[in-house]
């Protein structure tokens, strides 16, 4: 490949990953055409991109950046998976896509996160992690737990005094 083909690719690379600060690699070579198609448009469903590039471009793409962690000590072949929402949401995908029977041959292999190299262990790990929706969640409850236990409180002993002068205003009749 000639020198102007690698950074014409490498320059396409770059582009496609402007704005990208989080990705995981996985290995997609042992997967047959019709099953890799149909992957990718799961994927693509989920607002997720497949790309299969040559490590040493997507070193080269990378250089510099926070993505290149990733493309360190990768060897054979790898495939860069990026999108979703948020870096746990593209985890969870890869990994339960990794478990189903269908796609055997779709392999972790690692990634980057927030600029720290991830080995295909912690991309399980992370899936395991609540993603942004569920840690938002999380947050708004113990937000409101507080104030909603106050209120209850608030309103636990004024509810049983009005009770108490309903019944004695029914008593005077």
């Amino acid at each position: 490949m000639s020198k102007l083909l690698k950074g014409m690719i490498s320059n396409e690379l770059q582009r496609r990953l402007d704005g990208v600060t989080d990705l995981l690699l996985v290995d997609v070579m042992k997967m047959d055409a019709n099953t890799n198609v149909e992957l990718r448009k799961e994927l693509a469903a989920k607002d997720i991109s497949l790309m299969v590039i040559k490590n040493s471009l997507a070193r080269r793409a990378t250089d510099g950046t926070a993505l290149a962690p990733a493309f360190e000590g990768v060897e054979g072949s790898a495939a860069v998976v990026w999108g979703s929402e948020d870096v746990v949401s593209l985890a969870k995908e890869v990994t339960r896509i990794s478990e189903e029977k269908k796609y055997a041959a779709f392999v972790p292999k690692g990634g980057v996160m927030d600029g720290a190299a991830m080995t295909a262990d912690d991309v399980k790990a992370v899936s395991k992690w609540p993603n942004r929706a569920e840690q938002l969640s999380l947050l708004v409850g113990q937000i409101l737990g507080p104030g909603r236990t106050l209120s209850a409180q608030m309103l636990g002993p004024g509810a049983s005094l009005a009770s108490q002068i309903k019944q004695k205003g029914e008593e005077e009749e």
